[in-house]
């Protein structure tokens, strides 16, 4: 696999996001073609971590690309900071989506296919015996990711009483969900007073969350 080229600058970056809403229709195209090739690296980053004894690199990497050009054609500088955070996101969609379609699909014959006969020689498959839904490991790795950087947050950018509050509020740490009625006696404040601390705590933490996000995506960009 051939080494990949150097992320754009900022105002390279910026320069090729203008020309792909310029009227030449040859401008347009080397822009785009520009933007892809230069967040190949992000691509190659992000695909690293689905890499598996079922799934090779190279193939992740060309739907990771699919994800980026996506991303190349539906960007808007208006509602995103940076590309690469944008980016991010769509080719680990692309990733997902694949990876489930092809569980899916693996699930779907494995289940069907039979595995033995019954007591009066029926045909019988694993959906037969089967007791209960597997997990989707994708999902679940994917959950305790984001989880992840939750509880991350909760340390760094709330208060301690808005930690309390929506420690209690959500059931964080395995308790049970509490009502804003119930912490505002437990703490002795208002029900309106709570309202207000939760509101403003997961403020932050989405806040917390997109720079996050926005960081490790600069940060795959790079490597």
């Amino acid at each position: 696999m051939k080494p990949f080229l150097q992320p754009l600058s900022k105002e390279e970056e910026r320069a090729c996001i203008r020309a792909l809403r310029d009227e030449d229709a040859g401008r347009r195209s080397e822009a785009k073609h520009l933007l892809i090739e230069r967040n190949l690296r992000l691509v190659a980053h992000i695909a690293r971590k689905y890499v598996s004894a079922d799934e090779e690199m190279e193939d992740l990497i060309s739907i990771g690309t699919i994800g980026l050009i996506k991303a190349v054609d539906s960007f808007d500088p208006e509602k995103n900071s940076r590309l690469a955070a944008y980016a991010a996101r769509c080719i680990d969609n692309e990733l997902l989506m694949m990876l489930r379609s092809k569980k899916k699909t693996s699930r779907e014959i494995s289940l069907f296919e039979p595995i033995g006969t019954d007591r009066e020689g029926n045909e019988i498959s694993l959906l037969d015996v089967m007791e209960q839904e597997q997990p989707d490991i994708v999902e679940e790795m994917e959950k305790a990711r984001h989880l992840g950087a939750l509880y991350g947050l909760l340390d760094s950018e709330l208060t301690d009483r808005e930690r309390e509050v929506l420690t209690l509020r959500y059931g964080l740490g395995g308790g049970r969900e509490v009502t804003q009625k119930e912490i505002g006696e437990k703490l002795g404040i208002s029900r309106s007073y709570v309202s207000r601390i939760e509101k403003k705590a997961l403020g932050k933490l989405q806040e917390g969350y997109s720079r996050e996000e926005e960081k490790q995506a600069r940060e795959r960009a790079r490597a």
